[in-house]
């Protein structure tokens, strides 16, 4: 995830941010279908175990390229450990989420994590949040509500658990606000990542069931294609503000319906696009608002 820090705001910067930002999109896209395919041949814990093993390829160069070891020291090994939890628990109904509804439905409800950050971050940091941004909440909730639908029946379960996904990844992304003031980008997410692989590793031989040669391959991209999502996103927050970077993220929307499509047939019903519009747009006016602020 993104650390703040002072942005020059050349054009050339910016463009490399967007691009580094759509390359993300990208790479998370492609994980996502994996994930959705694997998920639903294998126990999602075993899912979430290699996607986490294999990520520690590329986050290592990651480390490395800043600095080696003394990269992963942190001073605040309690709010590692409860960034770690937090996304775990995000990384597990996430994929359990692609198991059970169509892929562009998961993303669209994944983007309503900006709107919990801007709703918790009230309680939970302090923050000043004024009557325009609580109206894009409250907008952006009601985009929620239009895609999960509550009493639809059998969607409530699996928007349930997207919900839950969305939830705790908004909270540990206020944890790494607060871990941001001391630790380096590299100690917060090798923490996590190592945390998925120690964490899943524990449950596997309760749910281990032997992947074929090809799924063996399937795995193993989704872990290299998520750890290397993971730095294209970092480092398009590094080159560009969030007002620039941040809007081309729901490029993923387009992706996830195409791949939906392409792959399982899938076609996103009026509701999920209605309600993705709503939290979209609430997504980019607070993002929009922050900037303001910030300014």
């Amino acid at each position: 995830m993104s650390v703040a820090l002072p942005r020059p705001a050349s054009a050339h910067q910016n463009g490399a941010g967007i691009a580094s930002m759509l390359l993300a999109v990208l790479l998370y896209g492609l994980m996502d279908a994996l994930i959705k395919l694997e998920a639903g041949r294998y126990p999602v814990i075993e899912v979430v175990f290699f996607r986490s093993l294999f990520a520690l390829i590329p986050l290592t160069w990651l480390v490395m390229r800043n600095g080696g070891w003394p990269a992963l020291r942190t001073r605040q090994p309690g709010l590692q450990l409860v960034r770690a939890i937090t996304g775990f628990i995000s990384l597990f109904c996430f994929f359990q989420a692609f198991a059970l509804m169509p892929l562009a439905d998961v993303v669209a409800i994944g983007f309503a994590a900006p709107i919990f950050i801007t709703a918790l971050s009230v309680p939970l940091l302090g923050e000043q949040v004024g009557w325009r941004r609580w109206s894009a909440v409250l907008a952006g909730f009601a985009g929620v509500m239009v895609m999960v639908r509550p009493g639809a029946g059998v969607f409530d379960l699996a928007a349930g658990i997207a919900l839950i996904a969305t939830l705790t990844y908004a909270l540990s992304i206020i944890v790494i606000r607060r871990l941001s003031t001391t630790d380096g980008s590299a100690a917060t997410v090798a923490s996590f990542t190592c945390f998925a692989v120690l964490g899943a590793g524990v449950m596997l031989p309760f749910c281990w069931v032997m992947p074929a040669f090809e799924d063996w391959l399937l795995l193993a991209a989704a872990g290299l294609l998520g750890g290397a999502g993971q730095i294209a996103f970092t480092r398009a927050f590094a080159l560009a503000p969030p007002v620039v970077v941040a809007p081309f993220d729901y490029a993923n929307m387009l992706l996830a319906t195409a791949l939906g499509y392409m792959i399982w047939g899938d076609v996103p019903t009026a509701p999920v696009f209605v309600g993705a519009a709503l939290v979209i747009a609430s997504g980019l006016y607070i993002v929009y608002r922050e900037a303001i602020r910030g300014g």
